[in-house]
């Protein structure tokens, strides 16, 4: 229902853009990656188009995301520059960086000056001829160029504008850099995450400018919903910082209604025991998460101290967390009396959850990764094939992604100029010679 109302109100609020044609996910044969189709996807935001000025990951992984989902995105980066993780390797794949290719799939990308007249007049016609648009400029910055919140309603009172801040637009820190790392200290999360009595540490991936996006994404797509029932456009504020701050999840509520600090625990858990890694026999490590009394008691069982179960330290899970040290050392000296592939064979089939901790190439060789076609190949026009994590989502009525590789810089800048705003091939080298945009050669 909300995708037959929210393509009807696109389609009345504006002429039709896209030949509705269905397409298909193209997949290799079981154990191979993932290809793209080369037709038009029909996925859940068909008909949507998104205007994203934003850069490096959060924003771009949102509206990465909303592209997979069947949206027209249209990427817009600095000419002679472009977004800043093309720059961030090695590695690179020829002469795109492995960073770059990660979050910017499914996208158009055109190379616009926005400071210049002409660029900023390209991004206020394209503004009237979108649904969305995504920014993650400082607070203030584009209201001084004449293109913020205020500036664009004026021009399309539906647009639904997504703002993406380190701290949000206003208060003491509006004004400061925020970014992934120094956020996911201030945050909490890098006080959370380490070895037990040791350092403070990092998470491997940009989990707050993730986890942004995702907040973002999903704001995005109620918004649309709420514009079809009632034809508002609206401002919507995302930042790293409440995302960071919202994430901390059970540790917040341990300090906020116990009192609890925090602290590092390795891989375990403050509040439920046994849940965190053992060494095994040939020095592997293999995780472990009776995280019920029922699923202790299996555990117990399957590695054979069933004495465990009925000991009256261990019956329930606040026993267990209050004897942590005593059930870890008994639990650890068990584990190590087995190789990891001798454990993973005696707890496969049973109810406890438990995974080997593996390798990137451990990962992207394992029988459910592949299963699950996570692995997503596409050609690009300079570096030849690429793959990357595909989509996490999939759809029974439609694939729900297209087939854009990331976009090379400038790469659609005559397409987007000429199709979306009806521009002649003169206006477009005026441009190019006033400094307003650059077209790939």
């Amino acid at each position: 229902m909300f995708r037959k109302g929210l393509q009807n109100l696109l389609f009345s609020r504006r002429e039709a853009r896209w030949p509705v044609s269905a397409r298909n996910a193209v997949h290799d044969p079981p154990g191979c990656c993932r290809s793209l189709s080369s037709d038009v996807s029909n996925g859940p935001l068909h008909g949507v188009r998104v205007l994203d000025i934003s850069r490096i990951v959060a924003g771009p992984f949102c509206t990465m995301l909303l592209g997979d989902l069947g949206a027209e995105v249209i990427k817009v980066e600095q000419p002679g520059q472009g977004d800043d993780t093309r720059t961030y390797g090695p590695p690179f794949v020829e002469d795109q960086a492995c960073y770059y290719l990660a979050v910017n799939r499914n996208k158009k990308g055109i190379a616009v000056n926005i400071k210049t007249p002409g660029g900023k007049q390209i991004i206020q016609d394209l503004v009237k001829k979108s649904d969305v648009f995504v920014e993650n400029f400082p607070p203030g910055k584009l209201d001084k160029l004449g293109l913020g919140y205020k500036d664009l309603m004026s021009l399309a009172p539906s647009l639904i504008h997504c703002s993406v801040t380190g701290f949000g637009p206003d208060g003491p820190y509006a004004d400061r850099p925020g970014i992934d790392l120094i956020v996911s200290a201030i945050g909490g999360l890098i006080h959370t995450t380490g070895p037990e009595g040791g350092d403070p540490c990092s998470v491997g991936v940009a989990i707050t400018d993730i986890c942004t996006g995702l907040y973002a994404k999903g704001a995005i797509t109620a918004a649309l919903y709420h514009r079809e029932k009632t034809g508002e456009g609206q401002k919507i504020e995302c930042d790293l910082l409440s995302t960071q701050v919202s994430l901390l999840t059970h540790h917040a509520a341990n300090y906020l209604s116990a009192g609890l600090e925090s602290k590092r625990l390795g891989i375990g858990r403050q509040s439920i025991v046994p849940y965190q890694d053992f060494q095994t026999k040939d020095g592997q490590r293999l995780i472990i998460g009776a995280v019920n009394d029922f699923l202790f008691k299996v555990l117990c069982k399957v590695i054979d101290l069933n004495h465990l179960a009925d000991d009256d330290r261990f019956q329930t899970n606040e026993k267990r967390v209050l004897n942590k040290t005593d059930l870890v050392e008994i639990l650890q000296a068990r584990f190590s009396e087995e190789s990891l592939a001798d454990w993973l064979e005696l707890l496969g089939g049973t109810r406890v959850p438990h995974g080997p901790i593996q390798s990137m190439d451990q990962v992207f060789n394992d029988p459910q990764v592949i299963h699950n076609n996570m692995i997503l190949q596409m050609e690009h026009a300079t570096t030849g094939s690429v793959k990357v994590a595909g989509p996490a989502v999939t759809y029974s009525s439609n694939s729900g992604f297209q087939h854009r590789p990331p976009p090379r810089l400038g790469e659609h800048t005559t397409e987007v100029l000429t199709d979306t705003l009806g521009m002649t091939h003169e206006h477009i080298e005026r441009l190019k010679i006033e400094g307003a945009i650059a077209c790939e050669s």
